[in-house]
């Protein structure tokens, strides 16, 4: 019996339901949401035998040596540029004035934050550093240090609150972006920015990765391997045409440029060391599924 964390999509929802099971491998699927309640625990103790976790957090995961190995497959994915949004009232915000501004993130790791950081600098060169970023909570991986421009002011107002309150300037929203008219994106056409941005690279920024705990992967490898062979068989289920932008990915090599693009992203703003690369990251996985999976993984 494997304890998974997963939220629900399309393609987990087949393992949870059992439209797709195998007879080496049972689950059970504890309810956690928000979904990033279960990463902490994971990245820190190895809470469940296999998780999901947010990029930046299984990055940052091999980067500490935290008891986990990332398997090579994708279940969430987003565009992210229009995650980024200031006050309608107070008019307009320009991308360009942000160098002087005060933007708020849930933690400076959040992965949305990452890749609307990451668009900035792509689309307007604007300096990381320059930013002031204004965040709640701290990372999931608790040896990371924030860098200096980042300011945590802890769990008092929320976010938005502070937007209208004028203590800040903008703000990041992942799953949580509020509808309705109070609000405004701040980079304008997101949308044809992100799908030239996909015609470019060929993927959706990727936001959740799937893990598995060390002790796992050590007392039921059969198991973990079963397990992935699912996973790969569900998203080959749920994956929409090749013409069409995929919130899912797996395998080796469809992942080593994806991978190698987000850690060339995290070491630029401060978020990962230097000697992580993807087969730092990947590696362990390889390893794990062995030579009888060696055909799911390229």
């Amino acid at each position: 019996m494997l304890r998974a964390a997963l939220s629900d999509y399309p393609q987990t929802l087949l393992l949870k339901t059992g439209e797709l099971a195998r007879p080496d491998v049972r689950f059970e699927f504890p309810s956690i949401h928000p979904i990033h309640k279960a990463f902490a625990p994971m990245v820190r103790q190895g809470a469940y035998d296999l998780c999901e976790l947010a990029i930046v957090t299984a990055l940052q995961a091999v980067a500490y040596d935290r008891p986990v190995i990332v398997l090579p497959i994708v279940v969430a994915s987003r565009f992210q540029r229009s995650c980024l949004i200031s006050l309608a009232s107070k008019g307009p915000l320009r991308p360009e004035e942000l160098a002087t501004k005060r933007i708020a993130v849930r933690a400076y790791t959040q992965t949305t934050g990452m890749w609307v950081r990451a668009h900035l600098e792509e689309d307007y060169g604007l300096p990381i550093e320059s930013m002031t970023w204004v965040t709640q909570m701290p990372a999931h991986v608790e040896e990371y240090r924030d860098p200096p421009n980042v300011v945590h002011v802890g769990r008092g107002e929320s976010l938005l609150d502070m937007l209208h309150s004028g203590a800040i300037d903008a703000v990041i929203m992942g799953n949580d972006l509020p509808g309705g008219d109070d609000y405004i994106p701040v980079i304008p056409e997101a949308a044809a920015k992100d799908h030239d941005w996909w015609q470019r690279h060929r993927f959706m920024p990727i936001n959740h990765m799937v893990a598995v705990s060390q002790e796992a992967a050590a007392r039921a490898p059969d198991a973990i391997r079963a397990a992935y062979r699912l996973l790969v068989e569900a998203e080959a289920a749920t994956r929409p045409p090749p013409d069409e932008p995929s919130r899912t990915m797996c395998g080796f090599e469809a992942l080593r440029i994806p991978i190698e693009k987000t850690i060339g992203h995290c070491r630029r703003q401060g978020l990962l060391p230097e000697h992580v690369d993807v087969e730092a990251v990947l590696g362990p996985a390889v390893e794990l599924l062995g030579a009888d999976v060696k055909s799911l993984i390229q």
